[in-house]
């Protein structure tokens, strides 16, 4: 059988590039795309809705020229909460004096600023801790004021205009959404994207009012950023379809010491529950004006393939940085170093999450064990919704998975997941169908020659979702 030349990964663990100036011509797309991105992430904090459209259509475009499934990620923005402006541009606070923050529009100074947010002064209480310019500056509250907070300057420094506040200690009764967000999010869903990053989220109802607004028509991918994210997590992960480790205002809003704690129990957590885990922030941050990482960066990148993320992921470095390839292909090499190591297999297998006590899991469960104990050359999953090949991405087996799906939303979503090769193909209305079109999907996408075995899980009848209940072992012919 001539076989079809396939762009076929060398690793498990996926990649996710941020475009943006630095990466939107067609050129770089198919240049980062063969360096190893699996998914495109487009930030709504920058750009107009014309700019996404071009990009979404650059990406589609790629796709259907190298026959590979693309995943893309629309990321909105999220509430952003900044203090007003000052009558000199920029002040100092000093530590250990007073400053007001109140509702009052006129520029600021050194004693008093605009913060545009009664939410923040009704819900703020005595001693609660304000965050300024990304946590550069703390504020303690001292006294609530009808139109403001005092309050005491704990950590000074300079302040200029429209700097971030961040609310460590108080769950503010804003929407995860805002009106932008709510334009992007249709703009977005409209344009077929396929995961919707969700931003500012503190409770599970913040994301069951995104997933009711794209009913189905995007996977939601809840960023964890706020330390009251981390207080409802279980409730949280339950109806998130996927989630993001966002280590940027998480790291904000929690003492540094506890970011890699909580990055380990939001990617534990997740591998739990089956749903795709994505660590993402400064994970090759120098690379933004250097041609090559920090050593701590190239261990940082490790230390989430040692955790059993899905995907890692590029922000400014793809994005506007000056070496966007070279980022790439760098994550792509520290990745494929790292899973070729006996130790990080050893430390997979210790972690993999016991089976839950359905079906799917079982089929899941044993479809490893069977591809193990025969060394087969891959795991074929049949999978309409997606749910079969999460079921056994989640239990991270030692050869590749081909989620063959007759869906293209289904498998440009799977391209987020640990070790998924997914392939669009026809519906199969049978086992013996299902065999045979597993067989060749296999040898024809470069996973097994002839003579060799295959494991193929499927749900009988096919083409309903969530039925996944029978397993083969097949003979490449």
């Amino acid at each position: 059988m001539t076989l079809r030349p396939k762009l076929r990964r060398r690793r498990r663990t996926k990649i996710i590039a941020t475009i943006g100036p630095a990466s939107s011509t067609p050129e770089v797309l198919a240049r980062l795309f063969q360096a190893g991105a699996d998914v495109f992430r487009l930030n709504f904090s920058h750009g107009s809705h014309d700019d996404h459209a071009a990009r979404i259509a650059m990406i589609r475009d790629l796709e259907q020229r190298l026959d590979r499934p693309i995943g893309i990620l629309a990321d909105v923005q999220g509430p952003k909460l900044r203090v007003g402006r000052f009558g000199g541009w920029r002040v100092h606070l000093q530590t250990g004096h007073s400053f007001r923050l109140d509702l009052n529009p006129t520029p600021g100074d050194a004693l008093r600023v605009n913060l545009p947010h009664p939410e923040i002064i009704e819900a703020a209480s005595l001693g609660a801790t304000l965050l300024l310019d990304d946590g550069k500056l703390r504020l303690r509250v001292t006294r609530k004021l009808p139109d403001g907070l005092e309050t005491e300057i704990v950590v000074g420094g300079p302040l200029s205009d429209r700097k971030g506040v961040n609310v460590p200690d108080v769950v503010l009764p804003i929407p995860a959404l805002t009106v932008k967000d709510r334009e992007d999010l249709a703009f977005a869903l409209e344009h077929g994207v396929d995961y919707i990053g969700l931003s500012f989220v503190q409770r599970p109802e913040d994301v069951a009012e995104t997933k009711d607004i794209a009913a189905g028509r995007a996977w939601i991918m809840t960023k964890m950023e706020k330390p009251q994210a981390l207080e409802n997590l279980d409730a949280i992960l339950a109806l998130s379809d996927a989630v993001m480790v966002a280590r940027g205002d998480l790291g904000v809003e929690l003492p540094p010491e506890e970011v890699p704690l909580a990055q380990k129990r939001i990617v534990r957590a997740a591998r739990q529950l089956g749903k795709p885990v994505v660590v993402a922030t400064q994970m090759l941050e120098s690379m933004i004006t250097a041609p090559a990482p920090t050593r701590a960066e190239a261990s940082d990148v490790a230390t989430a393939v040692f955790d059993g993320a899905d995907a890692v992921m590029l922000s400014a470095e793809t994005a506007a940085g000056q070496y966007p390839f070279e980022a790439v292909n760098i994550m792509d090499r520290i990745i494929a170093r790292v899973e070729q190591d006996t130790g990080w297999r050893a430390i997979i297998e210790a972690s993999r999450p016991a089976p839950e006590h359905a079906t799917a899991d079982a089929i899941a469960a044993a479809a490893r064990q069977i591809a193990h104990t025969i060394s087969a050359r891959a795991i074929v999953a049949f999978t309409s919704s997606g749910s079969t090949g999460l079921r056994i991405a989640r239990e991270r087996p030692d050869c590749p998975v081909i989620g063959l799906t007759p869906s293209e939303a289904t498998a440009r979503r799977l391209a987020v997941v640990w070790g998924v090769h997914a392939v669009v193909g026809t519906e199969v209305h049978s086992m013996t169908d299902a065999v045979a079109k597993a067989t060749r999907t296999a040898q024809q996408e470069g996973f097994a020659s002839a003579g060799e075995d295959i494991v193929v899980a499927a749900g009988v009848p096919f083409g309903q979702s969530g039925t996944t209940n029978a397993l083969r072992v097949a003979v490449v012919k």
